[in-house]
């Protein structure tokens, strides 16, 4: 029987009849993988990103894969430590890259859902917050648990996971030399210096904004955050073009429009009821009319990624349920490879059993409901979604990566199905809200983690892990990143609020309206059928429109530093020698671009941790006393800096 092994390119190649395969470290070589310093390093990093990326997502409405970041800093502690006498391993670094990875599903679930009960004025407390993240956490990984053997080894080759892929080459290439680290941890003082410079210290304005002549309440801006700077190298210079694109419609041609059509209206018009049109600057009508087209755009944008992907989802569900059956058929196989060990299926039983009975008898978890007969009835609904949305997403991710992943088009459904259940029953106070938001969060992160899961298996599958422990590696990271990820999402809102021009939280802003709009239809429906139609010409000119769409929703000043970041990756390959060279400098950006985005979301939650325990209010910061034309050109100068410096680190060659 012939076996195949290595990173090689063939090796991602479908295996042939009676062809095995045989990963880095084969099955019959056991060396350390589950340990404490395994454990503790990937809970540290997972706490690290797991903040800076609730920070990113509530800033801009998206986050990032953090397995291979979390993966590079751990192979460079791992070879301090080495050289320190410390015997460390590749299935070690892995382990510690699986237990740190979970956290950022957590926070995307997390802050796609939950900030729209602050909005609200029902705040959950951090105890509810916690129950809720690990509640989805546990349930996605316990689905994905009987998928793997079908989906990661029998699919191997038919099923890339990108990013799990890379993962696996970092983690090897890294094993045998190199010195990515030091990219992350640059991006990472960058980013957390420039953050101390604009929201700390306030020597340099966070964003600065340009009025157009002739252009009736036009404004562009720009953002002078390193964060959004290195998410668009990461998304490229097509995705960055896409979102600026919608950011343009909306600030120099939709706003203005309305300036104009309500230029002789001397009274306010619906849904504003203060100010009328003239009296309204720019970021004002934004905020009180084209955030509802903007939410249209978006909530249509998702429902077609999910409808587009419609046909794989019910393909990947048949799939995965007949081979969950077949699963449960086999029963309990003989002497098992250490490669192929998941978690039995009887504890798979009893935690899927144990998850429903504390989210049914534990009042916290769904807290807007009284009774144990509501509750059940939401932990059902939980349940039925979270099953079909963790095996659609553990396929989906599986060909198309974790970033494409249509989480927000699943949760949209989730809430639509909830709340349109809730409605039949009658529940559409702010109980019924609550509690529609709070399953809707729940099926957000399992499916999010499900997707992660998937991902962490396949790099496991290669190097040659121990499923098993990979999957009490995710348990873990779920556990303890749970409560740090919603205990910094309490103090962001605590030291910004959500809603602000700091942290708009835009996803969970959505969430609200599509929720308030089935219970309560209290939504100016003219503005959102805007947004849909805006959407759907959109996806008819074979542009995608939830990129695009976001650009509408979100301000503009956050869209151009995404486009500039995109626009300097694509000079960065252009200007390359060859292809080897251009991937060598898209991997230092996306490296350097990754800790940027940790830098700057880590420096917001010690920002967010001083305001509420030290200030006690604003932060003054050190106030030069200057002018707006001086701050404005202070402003450019210093993102001007931080593009010169990420330029000549992506183009310098390590040695």
């Amino acid at each position: 029987m012939a076996t195949r092994k290595g990173l090689s390119r063939k090796a991602f190649e479908p295996l042939a009849e009676g062809e095995t395969w045989q990963p880095y470290v084969p099955a019959t070589e056991s060396p350390t993988e589950f340990s404490l310093k395994s454990l503790a390093f990937g809970i540290l990093f997972g706490i690290l990103f797991g903040a800076a990326n609730a920070y990113l997502g509530l800033r801009a409405g998206l986050t990032i894969s953090t397995s291979i970041p979390v993966a590079v800093l751990t192979v460079a502690v791992f070879r301090l430590l080495r050289s320190g006498g410390v015997g460390t391993s590749v299935l070690e670094a892995n382990l510690s890259q699986t237990v740190g990875s979970a956290s950022s599903s957590v926070a995307s679930g997390v802050i796609f859902t939950l900030p729209a009960l602050f909005l609200w004025g029902l705040a959950p407390s951090l105890l509810q917050m916690t129950l809720l993240a690990m509640c989805g956490g546990l349930l996605g990984i316990l689905f994905m648990v009987p998928l793997r053997h079908f989906l990661i080894e029998r699919e191997h080759g038919h099923l890339p996971y990108p990013e799990g892929t890379a993962c696996a080459e970092v983690l090897v290439a890294s094993e045998e030399g190199g010195s990515r680290a030091h990219n992350v941890f640059r991006g990472l003082a960058a980013g957390g210096l420039v953050k101390l410079l604009t929201s700390w210290l306030k020597v340099v304005p966070s964003e600065v904004d340009f009025r157009i002549p002739f252009l009736r309440k036009g404004q562009v801006g720009l953002d002078v955050s390193a964060a959004l700077f290195g998410v668009g190298y990461i998304l490229g210079p097509r995705i960055g073009a896409i979102m600026v694109g919608g950011g343009l419609l909306s600030w120099l041609v939709i706003i203005p429009l309305i300036a104009w059509a309500g230029a002789k209206a001397g009274v306010p018009i619906y849904p504003e009821t203060v100010h009328a049109i003239v009296d309204m600057s720019p970021g004002a009508i934004w905020s009180r009319y084209v955030r509802y087209i903007g939410a249209g755009a978006v909530a249509t944008g998702g429902l077609i990624t999910l409808v587009k992907s419609l046909p794989m989802m019910l393909e990947s569900f048949r799939v995965g349920t007949r081979q969950l059956r077949e699963r449960l058929a086999e029963g309990p196989a003989g002497r098992v490879a250490r490669t192929a060990q998941d978690l039995p299926l009887k504890v798979i039983g009893a935690g899927l059993v144990l998850l429903v009975a504390v989210m049914s008898l534990v009042p916290q978890v769904f807290s807007a409901l009284t009774g144990v007969g509501p509750r059940l009835l939401a932990a059902v609904l939980v349940v039925i979604a979270a099953f079909f949305f963790v095996t659609v997403s553990s396929r989906i991710v599986g060909l198309v990566g974790v970033t494409s992943n249509p989480t927000s088009g699943m949760t949209i459904a989730t809430l639509l199905a909830t709340s349109g259940v809730f409605l039949v029953l009658g529940w559409t106070g702010d109980a019924g809200k609550a509690a529609a938001l709070t399953v809707g969060c729940v099926v957000a992160i399992a499916a999010s983690i499900a997707g992660d899961t998937s991902q962490d298996l396949k790099t496991g599958f290669l190097l040659g892990a121990t499923p098993r422990r990979q999957q009490v590696g995710e348990l873990v990271g779920v556990l303890t990143s749970a409560v740090f990820v919603c205990l910094a999402v309490l103090m962001l809102d605590k030291a910004f609020g959500f809603g602000t021009a700091e942290l708009p939280a835009p996803q969970a802003t959505l969430m609200k309206l599509v929720i308030e709009g089935v219970l309560q239809s209290s939504l100016p429906w003219d503005l959102v059928a805007i947004g849909v139609a805006i959407a759907l010409v959109v996806e008819l000119l074979g542009i995608p429109s939830l990129p695009f769409a976001v650009g509408v929703y979100l301000p503009v000043t956050t869209m151009v530093p995404v486009f500039l970041g995109g626009m300097l990756r694509k000079w960065a390959e252009h200007s390359a020698a060859d292809e080897d060279e251009a991937g060598e400098r898209r991997e230092r950006g996306v490296l350097f671009g990754s800790g940027l985005v940790g830098g700057e979301g880590l420096m917001g939650v010690v920002i967010a941790g001083a305001v509420a325990f030290w200030y006690q209010g604003p932060i003054p910061g050190l106030g030069l006393g200057l002018g707006e034309e001086a701050l404005r050109w202070i402003g450019i100068v210093a993102f001007a800096a931080m593009a010169w410096v990420f330029w000549v680190l992506v183009r310098r060659r390590e040695a």
